[in-house]
């Protein structure tokens, strides 16, 4: 093998450790995130055990909420219907008098988001739903969100923005809302919020 070809193959292989190194580094950034670990209906000491995002204890015998103490992302992990967020700094877990969860507020952003940041991170949940199962409901009145001109329109208008609802079987239901928000830190740009809820079905398909 000719000095040149050994100098070649010595580069391709530091580019290959390098992108491996990247991506490993890439993959424990994520893993590394604090998330609140999840599913309907389970005990609420259940999730509380197996997130990494501290949250404080039910309260017996009470339905109320409790908050993540840090950002922290969802992740739902019914074998079948699961899906993941970005972080949260708004998050609440809710529980009934019986402690077992019964429903997920959020708005899966930590700030508010520039219009393409918003439709990445809400057309990014469409996917995961639609991989996993999950149906659109009442499209014809809440269609599901894309990136098109006339979405990015009604998005921009202050007097409308978007809902859309997905059903999982006769299991779990989410609605997904997006609003324009003033965002005093901005003001010279549209910004965006994004609230999720999930729970069971509410509504009917």
């Amino acid at each position: 093998m000719s000095l040149l070809h050994r100098v070649g193959w010595c580069r391709c292989l530091l580019m290959l450790a390098v992108a491996a190194l990247l991506t490993t580094a890439a993959i424990q950034s994520l893993s590394d995130e604090p998330e609140i670990a999840l599913m309907i209906g389970e005990p609420y000491e259940a999730m509380r055990q197996r997130s990494s995002a501290s949250i404080g204890s039910a309260i017996p015998g009470h339905a109320w909420f409790r908050i993540p103490k840090s950002d922290a992302r969802l992740r739902f992990i019914d074998p079948k219907y699961g899906f993941v967020t970005p972080l949260a700094r708004f998050f609440t877990v809710g529980f009934g008098r019986d402690q077992r969860i019964d429903g997920v507020r959020m708005s899966p952003q930590i700030e508010p988001l520039l219009l393409d940041d918003t439709l990445k991170v809400v057309l990014d949940l469409q996917e995961q739903w639609r991989n996993a199962g999950w149906v659109p409901i009442r499209i014809e009145e809440f269609p599901s969100f894309a990136d098109t001109p006339q979405w990015r329109v009604k998005l921009r208008d202050v007097n409308q923005g978007g809902k859309t609802y997905w059903h999982a079987g006769n299991q779990y239901q989410v609605m997904l809302v997006v609003n324009r928000f003033k965002d005093y830190r901005h003001p010279t740009e549209e910004r965006y919020l994004i609230k999720l809820s999930l729970a069971t079905p509410w509504t009917n398909p």
